[in-house]
């Protein structure tokens, strides 16, 4: 390293057999001789100090072990962005090229070339590529001046995660060679970005998606760049340590997704300031320590203004442990898709199916919960590899096409019909007593419900008085809940098996000479472990068998039994239901 380089390389990136730091100190630090840098961590872990040595303090770190003093060359400051793409994506010669000779004409003169071939070859790839991963490739900038964009004109997609860019300038000279970018990738890089300063703008004219994971960016910072995105859809800004401080101004307008995760500083006041994004359809928040939000605009049974586009929302590992979260969610215009796993609320003794029918009766307008994905396909070359793996997030999976063909997109798995169904007559029956406590009645002149049962439960009223409309397979029917009957309203038994068999009919339609059984089967019992016993009473293979059932409180109507994986309790099978079985 020679003293032009030495005096410009504070701040810069660098890396040390694998791991990343960034240089805080270059000079001598006696009594030893010769050139030392000083160097801060990633990971701090790996140091000895804090930057002092002998009393003296040659730099200061963020933790008390993130220093360390080495000689230059032991450190790598990285190559230039078309270095690295040629490293990794430019072929090499074949040996049947070596040696080729080829007479082409500069000026006047023929001159002999050797592996002419090659070169057009290679220069011809560069040309066409259009996506590329660089991750982990010690790219410290864009290198010489325009020779990104001779080169490599068409790129779109570019993964630049965990690389050796030290500021947010350097990252700009390279995009501003992309005039066709639409997805970047910065994860990882411990970017320093301007202050103050007027930011260079319409540097990203295409940009749609945009990964900012651990950069350390602020949300100061993120505002004051996000006018160079004119046309931005997508923004991860995961684990930054972040602090919502303002409302997005004239910026962000255009955004779609927005990935929270990880910051732990960031509370439900401060979501408030990100809640009028007018096109902001996806919100992911897993890991920030939410425990509570309150929608102060919408009152009991009332829609918010806020977030009108929010479509789906992930509040994965987080600290929610109240009902009254979900029902702040109901106030939400547009939700239809939850994600809520791994939360105190959802973790609890509670089983699983019975805290996840409470979630659907809670959020009417839900179709979707704990099973959301988001719909972006990744290109797959022939050779079935994933081509330019432009990772971008944990809660973000993604979705493989075919080179050559149109890429395919998954449907989100819907909550059905017939479970919304029996989630919200459960959702009546469990709390009809409390209901009825509160001041609820069967009459609607008499019904009346205090403020605090209406707060707890605010669908409940709903539940009870509207029509509710379902579909199953081929017929149509409207049903209307009304409020539950006393004989409806049971004081909860405890959790014996006694106390969860039902008592079914079985008939057979197609069999007029099969006698009708009565049998007790708990409402646990799969569809396939009772296609099972009925299989061993009958002697017809499993295969043929089809089961639907019937109830009294809906006379004409017939429900097919159609998920084998699913239980009794499921489809809302009660006492007194009559199973039919055809074959």
């Amino acid at each position: 390293m020679n003293d032009t380089l030495t005096s410009d390389v504070i701040g810069r990136r660098v890396e040390v057999n694998g791991e990343h730091a960034t240089v805080r100190f270059s000079g001598i630090v006696p009594p030893v001789a010769g050139l030392w840098l000083g160097v801060e961590w990633d990971n701090p872990e790996r140091g000895k100090h804090d930057g002092s040595h002998e009393g003296t303090v040659y730099f200061k770190c963020r933790h008390p072990t993130g220093g360390s003093f080495i000689r230059p060359n032991k450190v790598n400051f990285g190559v230039g962005f078309l270095t690295a793409v040629k490293n990794r994506y430019v072929l090499e010669d074949g040996p049947e090229e070596d040696g080729k000779e080829q007479i082409v004409i500069i000026g006047n003169k023929p001159v002999e070339t050797i592996g002419f071939d090659s070169i057009i070859k290679q220069q011809s790839q560069l040309s066409k590529l259009q996506e590329i991963s660089l991750r982990n490739c010690a790219v410290n900038g864009a290198g010489d001046k325009g020779a990104i964009a001779k080169a490599c004109p068409s790129i779109r997609k570019v993964d630049l995660s965990r690389n050796l860019l030290s500021s947010w300038d350097e990252v700009l000279d390279i995009a501003d060679q992309l005039k066709h970018l639409e997805v970047l990738n910065l994860s990882e890089n411990k970017l320093s970005f301007p202050s103050g300063s007027p930011v260079r703008t319409g540097t990203f004219p295409a940009l749609k998606v945009l990964v900012l994971n651990r950069t350390g960016i602020t949300w100061a910072e993120v505002l004051q760049c996000a006018a160079g995105w004119p046309v931005l859809e997508e923004l991860y800004l995961k684990s930054n340590d972040l602090l919502i401080s303002e409302r997005p101004a004239d910026v962000l307008q255009t955004v779609k997704l927005l990935d929270l995760s990880s910051n732990q500083l960031i509370d439900e006041n401060q979501l408030f300031l990100i809640a009028y994004l007018p096109r902001l359809e996806q919100l992911i928040l897993s890991d920030i320590g939410l425990s509570s939000i309150h929608f102060p605009d919408a009152g009991t049974g009332h829609k918010t203004s806020m977030f009108p586009s929010l479509q789906y929302l992930v509040v994965n590992d987080n600290q929610i442990s109240q009902w009254s979260f979900i029902n702040e969610l109901d106030k939400l215009p547009s939700l239809q898709a939850l994600s809520c796993s791994r939360n105190p609320l959802t973790e609890g003794s509670k089983a699983a199916h019975t805290t996840r029918g409470l979630i659907i009766a809670k959020i009417g307008q839900l179709k979707t919960l704990n099973k959301c994905e988001l719909l972006k396909p990744v290109p797959v070359g022939r050779d079935g590899k994933k081509r330019c793996p432009v990772t971008l997030c944990d809660d973000r999976p993604s979705v493989s096409g075919r080179a050559g063909h149109k890429a395919q997109t998954a449907f989100v798995p819907q909550i059905p019909p017939e479970e919304r169904r029996g989630a919200e007559l459960d959702y009546r029956k469990a709390f009809g007593n409390e209901w009825k406590a509160a001041g609820g009645h069967q009459d609607p002149d008499r019904n009346r419900p205090h403020a605090e049962f209406l707060a707890a439960h605010p669908r409940y009223q709903s539940l009870c008085l509207r029509a509710w409309f379902i579909v199953i397979h081929v017929y149509a029917s409207c049903t209307e809940y009304g409020a539950p009957e006393d004989g409806e309203l049971k004081t909860q038994q405890p959790f014996l098996l006694k106390n969860q068999l039902l008592t079914l009919k079985i008939k057979y339609p197609n069999q007029v000479d099969q006698k009708v059984l009565e049998k007790r089967l708990p409402d646990s019992m799969t569809i396939q472990k009772v296609k099972g016993l009925l299989a061993r009473l009958l002697k017809v293979p499993v295969s043929e068998l089809l089961l639907s059932y019937e109830s009294p409180k809906m006379p004409g109507r017939e429900i097919e039994l159609e998920n084998d994986q699913q239980s009794l309790q499921f489809y809302s099978v009660e006492s007194g239901d009559c199973l039919l079985v055809r074959w």
